[in-house]
C-alpha cells in the first residue's frame, strides 16, 4: 500500500509519527523507519500487535506503507521533511482509530483483560505503560493497545549474529508503575502461555516485512525461551 498524502503530524511521542492517507483511501497513523531506533522499533510494533491479537487483546489492523520521495519534497515543514526523506520506503501503517479517547481509569476495565495486558507486557518486558503514558486507547467501548516500540528491547543490542535467548527468558519485570499493576496475572498465565504455541510465534514473526530484519528465527527463539524459561518476570 502506498502513502498518497501526509496529513499532519502526532507530536505527543518523540518519533513524530504522522497522520496519513493511503492508496485504499484510509487514514493511518505511520511509524517512520527514519525516526528514532529505526527498523527495530517497527519490528516491535509488529510482533507485540500480533501476540496481543493471540491474546484477544484489540489492538488496531497493522499495513505495511510504502513512502515515495514526492511525499517528502512537498512538505513545507523542515523537520517533518527530513524525517520524510529518511524513511522513504517501507513503513508501519497503524489504522486510525477516529474518535477513540486516552485511557485513565483501570477500575473502567474488566480484571481479565486488565491481568492480559499485564501478562503480555511482561512477556515482551514493554516497559512504556505507565500512568505517565499508557499507551492505551478507549474505542467503541473497548480497550486498545497501542505503541509497542519499546518493548523487546533485547533486540537493539544485536549484531550481525544475535545472543541465544537465555538471558531474556528469565529477566526480571518491574511492574512497579504499570496501570494495571494490582492485576492478577496468575488467574491467566496458563491461558495465555497455552494461546501462544510455537507455530503461533512463528506466524507472528512472520508477519514482520522482509525488508525489516533478517533474524526471524532469532525473534522466535526468544520468544519461546520467554515462554518456558519459569516466567519470573511475572512476581
Amino acid at each position: 500500500m502506498s502513502v498518497t498524502r501526509y496529513v499532519t503530524p502526532l507530536r505527543e511521542g518523540g518519533s513524530l509519527p504522522g497522520i496519513v492517507e493511503g492508496d485504499d483511501l484510509g487514514t493511518y497513523v505511520c511509524k517512520f523507519r527514519g525516526a528514532g531506533q529505526g527498523l527495530k522499533v517497527l519490528v516491535a510494533e509488529v510482533i507485540v500487535a500480533g501476540l496481543a491479537e493471540a491474546l484477544d487483546l484489540p489492538t488496531p489492523r497493522l499495513v505495511e506503507l510504502s513512502l515515495s520521495a514526492d511525499i517528502a519534497r512537498y512538505e513545507a515543514d523542515e523537520e517533518v521533511q527530513d524525517l520524510l526523506t529518511a524513511s522513504v520506503g517501507s513503513n508501519l501503517g497503524v489504522d486510525f482509530l477516529p474518535g477513540s479517547f486516552g485511557f485513565d481509569r483501570a477500575d473502567s476495565v474488566p480484571p481479565e483483560v486488565a491481568a492480559k495486558v499485564r501478562w503480555l507486557d511482561g512477556y515482551v518486558a514493554n516497559i512504556d505503560r505507565t500512568w505517565r503514558n499508557p499507551n492505551l486507547l478507549m474505542w467503541h467501548s473497548d480497550l486498545w493497545l497501542i505503541d509497542h516500540g519499546a518493548a523487546l528491547y533485547f533486540h537493539h543490542s544485536w549484531g550481525q549474529t544475535p545472543p541465544g535467548p537465555e538471558r531474556f527468558a528469565t529477566a526480571p519485570f518491574d511492574s512497579t508503575g504499570h496501570v494495571f499493576a494490582g492485576a492478577d496475572v496468575g488467574g491467566v498465565d496458563r491461558a495465555c502461555g497455552d494461546a501462544l504455541t510455537d507455530e503461533v510465534l512463528a506466524a507472528i514473526v512472520a508477519r514482520v516485512p522482509a525488508a525489516w530484519t533478517s533474524h526471524q528465527d532469532a525473534y522466535v527463539d526468544h520468544l519461546i525461551a520467554r515462554r518456558d524459561g519459569g516466567r519470573p518476570w511475572l512476581s
